[in-house]
């Protein structure tokens, strides 16, 4: 998601400057360079060893060091990179920002930038609370700084709680990659600004009785990781899932169901959308008729007759839909046999451009896991992807639909 971003994080004096150690790291995983500045309050908590090993990279301490501004380093910190990020953002830093005091690297570099700004605020709640840092907050935000947090909790101090702690590295990754966006949007660089990619994602689940249902282990890792490449790519995008316990990707609209009946709905309410990806793991089968009651043992050991009947094919009702059909229908089908033959079956059945198949016997772990190996079908031949992560085949597959729109 921050694949070839460059970020300075600007590190200043509190006690959730431990927490940068693990935002830092999160930042890498997802692809970003990480150029760190402390300053001298920050050192007093975590080392610049540390911080550096982490980063990979110089750690920028202080605003005359003789070999770093031989060239105006803190211009160049300032300038030719893509954000700067302030976790902790004290009390102090913001003040000297919100009046323009440079004593130090990290407020040369926040003036001088002509870069988006992201502040992490850490401060005790009073502090948080008192009215100059409310001054200094609005000053800040009216010059186009975004903020992150602060949350709600317990306190370094014995005793203390409430609003005033750093938030969470991955919230504030979250955040990070919402600034990016936006200036990528403005720049006209995001692929699918303007598109609507609808999304279906997870099992479904279909009652057998009040407290039975019928179900598949779907995870719906697979079709949120979608969901969160195709915003970031710059789509609005409509996610319908069914019950998963992963939490909702970040300013994506997401549309709740349980059964399959439900989710055609929901899917068929959400239309016209440029791209289709059906990637939910949709029950063949529901009960032809409820029970009202708990079915119960009659003593026989005989299992009860339960009588079924097929759940509407979302995937084929959209691709043979007359007139919302989306210029983009991708399928998913989850094989333990005959993998390419059945999805090439499935593309021409339900009339999809292309079918995402992968093998979920129990021995691949696909089902569930975090890692996927997918075949891409369509009617031009069959491509072979190496294995990657859920979220590389989810890039992989927006970056491809993002190709089909452009002709």
């Amino acid at each position: 998601m921050l694949s070839g971003k460059q970020i300075v994080l600007i590190i200043s004096g509190g006690i959730a400057a431990y927490k940068s150690l693990d935002l830092i790291r999160r930042l890498k995983e997802r692809g970003a360079r990480v150029i760190p500045v402390m300053t001298g309050g920050a050192q007093e908590f975590i080392t610049p060893l540390a911080v550096g090993a982490l980063a990979a990279e110089k750690v920028f301490t202080g605003l005359f060091d003789r070999e770093a501004e031989h060239d105006v380093g803190h211009i160049r910190l300032a300038r030719d990179h893509d954000l700067i990020l302030v976790a902790p953002a004290t009390a102090n830093l913001m003040a000297k920002v919100a009046h323009g005091i440079v004593d130090d690297l990290a407020t040369a570099v926040l003036l001088a930038t002509d870069k988006p700004v992201l502040a992490a605020p850490a401060m005790n709640p009073k502090m948080w609370q008192n009215p100059a840092t409310r001054h200094n907050l609005a000053v800040l935000e009216d010059r186009g700084i975004r903020f992150c947090g602060p949350a709600a909790g317990e306190m370094a101090e014995k005793g203390e709680a409430g609003t005033g702690r750093m938030s969470e590295p991955l919230e504030i990754v979250a955040a990070v990659q919402d600034v990016l966006r936006d200036k990528d949007l403005e720049a006209g660089r995001l692929p699918l600004a303007g598109k609507h990619v609808l999304i279906t994602s997870g099992p479904t689940h279909e009652p057998i009785d009040p407290v039975r249902y019928i179900a598949n282990r779907s995870s719906g890792k697979q079709g949120h990781a979608l969901a969160a490449a195709a915003y970031a790519a710059g789509a609005r995008v409509t996610l319908v899932s069914g019950p998963v316990t992963l939490p909702a990707p970040a300013n994506v609209a997401v549309i709740q169901v349980e059964s399959a009946t439900e989710m055609l709905k929901a899917v068929e309410a959400a239309l016209p959308a440029d791209i289709a990806i059906m990637a939910a793991a949709v029950a063949d089968w529901r009960m032809a008729s409820e029970g009202t009651q708990k079915i119960k043992k009659d003593g026989s050991g005989r299992p009860p007759a339960l009588e079924l009947t097929e759940n509407p094919d979302i995937l084929a009702t959209i691709g043979h839909h007359k007139s919302l059909r989306p210029k983009l229908l991708i399928g998913f089908a989850a094989e333990t046999t005959d993998l390419v033959d059945n999805a090439r079956g499935k593309l021409e059945r339900k009339n999809a451009d292309w079918i995402i198949a992968n093998d979920v016997s129990p021995a691949t772990g696909i089902m569930g896991g975090d890692a996927n190996t997918v075949r891409l079908v369509s009617r031009s031949g069959v491509e072979d992807w190496p294995q990657m992560s859920k979220a590389d085949v989810a890039r992989r597959i927006i970056a491809r639909a993002a190709e089909v729109l452009k002709t």
